[in-house]
Formats: C-alpha cells, sequence, structure tokens
C-alpha cells in the first residue's frame, strides 16, 4: 500500500510539473525528500513529504537538480513571464549588503527569486558595469588584473523588456550602443557562443559555492546556484551540456546567495554587492 501511494504521489508530481513548466522548462533529476539523484523518493519518505515536494515544484521557479553527483538549483526566467532588474540599495541610499535586508524592502508575492548579480569592492559596490533602471551607475571595465573578474573573456548580462542577452565585455564594447535597463559585468564567462571558456579545467581543485546566468536560443535566463562546493568546470558543463546554454556568464563565488519566496529559501552569509531580482509580470501581461 505505501509503496502504491509513492506512485500515485509520483505520478501527481509528474503531471504537476508537466502543467506548470513555463514554455518547456526542463526537469532535470528533480530531488524529493532525501531521494536518489533520479528523483526517487527514499524508504522513509512519507506521503506528507511528497506532497510538499510537489507543492514547491509547481509554485517555484526554481528546481532542485543533480548534475554529475553535485546539487544544483536551476532558476529559470522566461520573458513573457518575467522581467529582471538589478537593485543595489535601499531607499534610504544604503547598499543592501545581504538578501534578507532585500527581501525585508519587497513585497514577496511580486519577486520569483532573486540572487547576487557580480563582483564588487569593500563597500559592496559593483567592480564592473552595472545599469540599474536605466541609470548608469558604473562603466565598463575594460582594465587586467588578478582574479576570476579579470579572466578573459569576461562578460555582460544586459538587458531591456523582454530581451536578455549575455556578450564577451569585448563584444559589448565593440557592438552595444544603447544603454539597457539593467547590466551587470562579471567574470569569467563560462560559456561563448557554445564552447567552454579556454582557460577553465575540466573539474579544477577551486571547489566553492558558486551562481551564474547563461541565456538559451529561445531568450530565456538559466540562473543557477550551487548546493555543495562546484568547479568552474563542473558548473560549465551544466550550461553548456545540460541546458545547451550558447553563453553563460559566472556570478560569483563563496557568497552565493538565492531568495526564492515560493519555498522560503532566504540565504544568508557573507556581506553581497548588486542583486539580480526576477520579478512576475501581472497576469494581464503574460
Amino acid at each position: 500500500m505505501k509503496q502504491r501511494l509513492f506512485t500515485l504521489v509520483l505520478a501527481a508530481l509528474s503531471l504537476a510539473g508537466c502543467e506548470q513548466q513555463p514554455e518547456g522548462e526542463p526537469v532535470a533529476r528533480a530531488e524529493i525528500g532525501r531521494g536518489n539523484s533520479t528523483g526517487t523518493p527514499a524508504d522513509d519518505t512519507t506521503a506528507e513529504d511528497a506532497q510538499a515536494a510537489i507543492a514547491s515544484q509547481v509554485e517555484s521557479a526554481c528546481r532542485s537538480v543533480i548534475f554529475e553527483n553535485t546539487s544544483l538549483t536551476h532558476c529559470l526566467a522566461v520573458p513573457s513571464r518575467h522581467r529582471i532588474a538589478t537593485d543595489l540599495a535601499g531607499t534610504d541610499g544604503e547598499n543592501y549588503r545581504n538578501l534578507s535586508a532585500f527581501a525585508g524592502d519587497r513585497d514577496a508575492e511580486t519577486v520569483a527569486f532573486a540572487m547576487n548579480a557580480g563582483m564588487f569592492d569593500d563597500d559592496g559596490d559593483p567592480i564592473g558595469y552595472y545599469v540599474e533602471g536605466s541609470e548608469r551607475l558604473k562603466t565598463l571595465n575594460t582594465q587586467d588584473g588578478e582574479g576570476n573578474f579579470h579572466l578573459d573573456p569576461n562578460g555582460v548580462f544586459f538587458g531591456s523588456g523582454e530581451s536578455w542577452e549575455i556578450r564577451t565585455t569585448a563584444d559589448f564594447l565593440a557592438n552595444v550602443s544603447e544603454r539597457p535597463e539593467f547590466g551587470t559585468q562579471s567574470g569569467p564567462m563560462l560559456v561563448i557562443d557554445g564552447k567552454l571558456h579556454p582557460e577553465i579545467s575540466s573539474d579544477g581543485e577551486s571547489r566553492l559555492i558558486r551562481n551564474s546566468v547563461g541565456i538559451d536560443a529561445r531568450g530565456r535566463a538559466h540562473f543557477v546556484i550551487s548546493n555543495a562546493p562546484v568547479s568552474f568546470g563542473k558548473l560549465a558543463r551544466f550550461y553548456r551540456d545540460e541546458l545547451s546554454v550558447s553563453n553563460a556568464l559566472y556570478l560569483d563565488g563563496n557568497v552565493s546567495a538565492l531568495w526564492n519566496p515560493s519555498t522560503e529559501r532566504l540565504d544568508t552569509g557573507a556581506a553581497l554587492g548588486p542583486l539580480i531580482v526576477v520579478e512576475k509580470r501581472d497576469s494581464a501581461a503574460e
């Protein structure tokens, strides 16, 4: 009887996920309770646990997946369903520095998810190109230097309305003349025109909690944050091999954090800089 109950619950999860996936969002190895990497519930998973998993999978723009034995959270923003903006400071002019402060200023019902948006200085100000609300607060950074940001090529994630892009910094400088509604520069690029960054090893020794963004051929933005330490190479392969993303940009590591109101996930930790917020469009705009 217990096994039959699990079978029925899993069938409901499959149907619910298919009904709610925005424009063909992939459901890759969703984790349920303490199940294994294929998404099969463990023997001690209760019906209540599975029902809770169903609710979170249906309502959330984010999905838990396993890639090469590493747990990741994949959040999908779809132009017809979401708006993307950057945010740095509250109405008092002080930088948020954490998602808790940001969440306290926002109506959670309007937010699909939010995460850190790129690298920053000791005050939390972006070190690269940054546009918020069509206002450029920091110019494009083309300087040489050390660290991940300067691992050439780095890149810019930007957009206006329902058009979102990722370009290398050199490409952005040469070909983008109009100021976007939002923009953030970071580095390195993980995937460039469908190929992995040439300086990234396949599975290097540097393993951190990391987050990133990629744009697919349909213009959707795939945000990923690892739930366990991950190498650059593995994160890049997830974009290329699982998400079929042609361009992906590393946002940061060690400080990476996610706010997902629908599942009440609100990461805390080290101080942050600029933020990316993915907002829900109202029903009239969908």
